[in-house]
């Protein structure tokens, strides 16, 4: 038996709940046929479901077909409940979208489909409402196949079957081959195609009269199919919820293997792992239930004892779900009744939410007040009602505020520093603009060799932990890619606690320098009314600051659709009914969030001030003469460690990487010398410094070569000398590491070749150092290969004695740096006054001399170098 879970989504008032109670009754799983108008659906077990007519919550019930179990899923259909609809789409195996036949597709049913189609879910449509005057059946499919995909077609009882396979045929190429080759459709082609989102079967009815709905019903049977499930178990949580007795339920989907009471089922809440045991498993068909012992595949049940379960997590092998695209865009203060107070308030509100993620419950901290951000004045009644009737509390609302969110328009750099005594941390951010509606993107460009993986990783964690507010109005930021470019950290007096600091820093201080945008949430909108008021309709539009196209006249009907502000069209459904006589429908849906269009007054009467916001600075923390100071945000460029990531200077021609040398030099050396307590490791370990390192650093800037090479730097006592760690660079290098696999005397050649052209050109002295400590009875060997060193060392001494050797020596009067990525010998190295340039670093100044050297030899050597 094929099990499949199938939701029935629909736009408001097209008939979703009719067509389940329509389906239930005719697969004999009913004795009668419910009504909403009625107020006995089946499906509507809730009291203000019944007395408004509206499906608040998802509901399931279980029907069985020809040879098929199917949970029906009830979701929502107004748009305040849109994010309850969302959830339960990422468990369905179908969906059924209800179009009504006198309505046609509304703008909300355009925004079902975009999401059916975000989470691949395969779908069925059902036009309903055929009976009334108005429906043409041809015209409604000519509107779905252009509003929402030419996949769809007609599967009618009454079309030949030669007919409907020739419809489907059109749909895709492949099955256009199929059907050329073979001059028909097997079932099983055309279940395929549904299950590929390549055809999207069309059926035609009335519900409430019954019509079409058995014709839909083996439709389900015939083309459907179970989709594939893995071995290992998992599952996918939808929907939060507690019984009459205060009973957690945990309503979820078996993907995969088997859910037995008992059983223990483990996940993660806020980084924190958890496990916990099913005590009962329910399966619900509308307000009743019966308890089974083994959820298997395919199955929707409520599980009784999980207490740390979110909406949307992954059990098992189930991966978590995606964020729900749709978001709340209305906040309303909650006002609480004498006698209770916040903390009780509050932490029943956050049970609430817990229920529903998408009811965000705000805590002032400032103002001491309770807040809740919501999707429209619907969703704040049955939240009242809730509460009343959950918690006995009878709590009332202000009035409503329009949730608003910033971005940026262009590119900017962010850099936070975090030095007070004994902390530091340093990192640079690029923030990008992204399009409408993608949210916020984090990722990582910095090298490993610049700042470790695990910095790297607890920096994006602190970025997505914390929603950012905007520099305009405080208001959450949104649509941008915010990328960590670049960081630095100290070996020891670095915490984690330094990198959050450093990285909230940078996000504010980009956002301060960037040139921020307010955005506001807009309704796509379906304004029909009779047309000697549309003249009214289209010059309140325009007073709301929206857009529409030229409206369709039908009779004396006419038809606006387009795009306003939330905050505009919010009540305006009361006026349309006013100057149309109630002959007027206005529906609207989240089209989602674009520029404000009264963008000063926002900002004006928001107040934000930047400065005064303490819990959010933009300005850095650095440290001198053993105190931090603080440098304000417009002045932390003057100050930062590493150089700018989009304002670099470039580098003078002919000293490839010179500047950025120097830079290196000097701020490793400054911080060197400033950590004390490393300087005294050194003096106990090696003896007393007595050399200042950074004189020994002191950056100095190299006039282009009309000097003779033989002429050494102003200021300095003898020549630079680089010493390079042979084998730890080829072994570093990709195009080095590869060679070495098939022959090392290969890779050692080519080395020293880079090595010699990079002496050449850059007119110092390269030592090269080769490990030769196991080659038993080995006396060593220096020589000299072109215009540079090359060191085989001897028994039992390593690159690294050697070049520690060395180093010490040649410290006392030459400017030293030593090529390796062997972080043991960072100190050792240091201590004599040398600098340790990394690998990576080391190849793109290698790479930088190759490619002005070829500039030199095209232009004819007239260069400069």
């Amino acid at each position: 038996m094929k099990r499949l879970v199938i939701g029935i989504l629909a736009h408001v008032d097209a008939g979703k709940t009719t067509l389940s109670e329509g389906m239930l009754y005719r697969a004999g799983e009913t004795r009668r046929l419910g009504r909403v108008d009625h107020g006995d659906a089946f499906l509507d077990t809730y009291a203000l479901e019944r007395e408004r007519g509206i499906t608040i919550f998802s509901k399931q019930a279980l029907l069985h077909l020809d040879g098929a179990e199917i949970t029906l899923l009830d979701t929502p259909g107004h748009v305040d409940f849109s994010t309850e609809m969302e959830r339960t789409l990422q468990v369905l195996d179908y969906a059924v979208l209800v179009v009504s036949g006198t309505d046609g597709v509304q703008s909300h049913t355009e925004t079902l489909w975009r999401l059916l189609e975000r989470y691949r879910v395969p779908t069925f449509l059902f036009v309903n409402k055929l009976d009334l005057p108005g429906a043409d059946r041809g015209a409604l499919l000519a509107e779905v196949q252009a509003r929402l995909d030419g996949g769809c077609a007609d599967f009618g009882a009454d079309r030949p079957r030669g007919a409907l396979e020739e419809s489907v045929a059109l749909c895709s190429e492949e099955l256009m081959e199929r059907y050329l080759e073979a001059g028909a459709l097997e079932d099983g082609e055309i279940a395929e195609a549904v299950a590929k989102r390549r055809v999207f079967p069309c059926f035609f009815g009335s519900a409430l009269r019954l019509e079409g709905v058995d014709a839909f019903l083996a439709g389900l049977a015939r083309y459907t199919r179970e989709p594939p499930r893995r071995e290992a178990f998992g599952a996918k949580v939808y929907k939060i919820g507690w019984d009459e007795q205060g009973v957690r339920l945990t309503y979820l989907k078996v993907t995969g293997g088997s859910l037995r009471v008992k059983a223990a089922v483990s996940g993660s809440r806020e980084g924190e792992p958890w496990e916990e045991k099913v005590n009962q498993l329910r399966v619900y068909a509308g307000a009743k239930f019966r308890t089974v012992e083994e959820a298997l595949p395919g199955m929707v049940c409520a599980a009784a004892g999980l207490s740390r379960t979110r909406p949307g997590e992954g059990l098992g092998a189930e991966p978590d779900s995606e964020l729900p695209s749709l978001r709340p865009v209305l906040g309303y203060r909650v006002e609480l009744p004498r006698g209770v107070d916040a903390h009780t308030a509050l932490t029943r509100f956050r049970r609430l939410e817990e229920e529903d993620p998408q009811l965000h419950v705000v805590w002032n901290e400032a103002l001491q007040e309770l807040h809740v951000q919501l999707m429209g004045e619907v969703q704040l009644e049955v939240l009242g009602r809730l509460v009343r009737e959950r918690f006995g509390m009878e709590v009332g609302f202000g009035q409503g505020s329009i949730l608003y969110r910033e971005t940026i328009s262009s590119t900017v750099e962010g850099v936070g520093h975090y030095e007070p005594l004994r902390h530091y941390a340093e990192v640079h951010l690029l923030l990008e603009p992204g399009e409408r509606g993608s949210g916020l993107r984090f990722a990582s460009a910095c090298r490993e060799d610049d700042l470790d993986r695990n910095w790297q990783r607890l920096i994006l964690t602190h970025l997505e932990e914390k929603t950012h507010p905007g520099v305009l109005t405080g208001s959450p930021i949104t649509d941008m890619k915010i990328t960590l470019a670049a960081g630095r950290a100290h070996q020891k007096h670095t915490e984690g606690g330094d990198f959050r600091q450093a990285t909230y820093r940078a996000v504010r201080q980009g956002l301060r320098r960037a040139e921020s945008v307010l955005l506001e949430p807009w309704y796509d909108f379906r304004l029909e009314l009779p047309s000697e008021a549309v003249g009214r309709a289209m010059s309140d539009l325009q007073r709301m600051g929206g857009s529409f196209a030229p409206p369709e006249t039908e009779g004396d009907r006419s038809v606006l659709t387009g795009s306003a502000p939330v905050s505009e069209m919010r009540g305006y459904q009361m006026e349309v009914t006013g100057y149309t006589r109630g002959r007027g429908r206005l529906s609207c849906s989240l089209r989602g969030y674009e520029p404000c269009h009264n963008a000063e007054e926002v900002i004006a009467a928001a107040g934000y001030d930047c400065d005064a916001d303490l819990d959010n600075p933009a300005d850095s923390v650095f440290c001198a003469h053993g105190a931090g100071f603080l440098v304000k945000w417009d002045e932390v460029p003057a100050h930062m460690h590493l150089e700018s990531v989009l304002d670099a200077p470039k580098e003078p021609a002919g000293i490839p990487g010179e500047r950025a040398f120097e830079r290196r030099a000097a701020d490793y050396c400054a911080m060197v010398a400033e950590d004390r307590e490393l300087l005294e490791i050194f003096e106990r370990t090696y003896g007393p410094i007595r050399r200042d390192p950074r004189k020994a650093f002191r950056p100095v800037r190299r006039e282009p070569a009309r000097r003779p090479p033989s002429q050494p730097p102003k200021g300095l006592d003898g020549p630079e000398y680089l010493l390079v760690d042979g084998y730890n660079i080829i072994f570093a290098w990709d195009d080095l590491n590869t060679l070495a696999q098939e022959n090392l005397d290969a890779a050692r050649g080519r080395l020293v070749d880079l090595l010699c052209n990079y002496r050449g050109f850059r007119q110092c002295e390269v030592i090269v150092v080769f490990d030769a400590y196991r080659v038993k009875g080995n006396p060593g060997e220096v020589e000299r290969m072109h215009n540079i060193s090359v060191v085989y060392t001897k028994e039992a001494e390593t690159a690294d004695m050697y070049i520690e050797k060395v180093t010490r020596e040649l410290g006392k009067h030459n400017r030293v740096r030593v090529a390796t990525s062997d972080a043991l010998e960072q100190l050792i190295i240091l201590g004599h006054g040398a600098l340790r340039i990394s690998a990576d670093a080391f190849r793109e100044e290698v790479a930088q001399v190759e490619q002005a050297i070829r500039e030199y030899l095209e232009s004819g050597g007239t260069a400069a170098r």
